[in-house]
């Protein structure tokens, strides 16, 4: 299944799995972004094509990670001024990994079905563990000090 979204005045075609660089989003890393700006879903022979966006059509994402793009360098000369500038520019940008595409909002069946399968595992309780204390600590024995004697006096 493919779906075209748009997401910072870009559109990105994505299928399931695949990892997209988009614009940055303001989410923390390991958060899953939720997009319904579908323009276009393509399912097999079937597409579905939105006026501009697909209804209840959802694309869910999770943020791999949030960094930096490459630097673009930025120089300006005015000729004969003997006047040059360099500045230096890097974009935020927000790495994507696609989860799950649907064209009625509701989650995938594959998806689904794998949740009610997967029983809930229940944590065995811990022993109560004694607290152990601190052995004491002994004191350093004190080093004996040598008598420092005065610098040499310069004649």
């Amino acid at each position: 299944m493919t779906a075209v979204i748009k997401t910072g005045g870009k559109q990105y075609s994505v299928n399931k799995g695949d990892v997209i660089i988009t614009e940055k989003l303001p989410n923390e890393k390991g958060k899953e972004v939720i997009f319904t700006e579908i323009l276009m879903i393509t399912e097999g022979e079937k597409t579905i094509v939105g006026t501009p966006y697909i209804e209840n059509a959802t694309v869910t994402a999770e943020i791999v990670g949030q960094d930096r793009g490459k630097k673009i360098i930025v120089f300006k000369k005015r000729r004969r001024q003997n006047s040059r500038r360099t500045i230096g520019h890097r974009q935020f940008q927000t790495k994507l990994k696609i989860l799950d595409i649907s064209a009625t909002g509701q989650k995938s069946k594959q998806k689904a079905t794998a949740e009610k399968k997967a029983p809930a595992k229940k944590a065995a309780p811990k022993a109560a563990t004694a607290e152990k204390k601190a052995p004491a600590k002994k004191a350093a024995p004190k080093a004996a000090t040598a008598e420092k004697k005065a610098p040499a006096k310069k004649a």
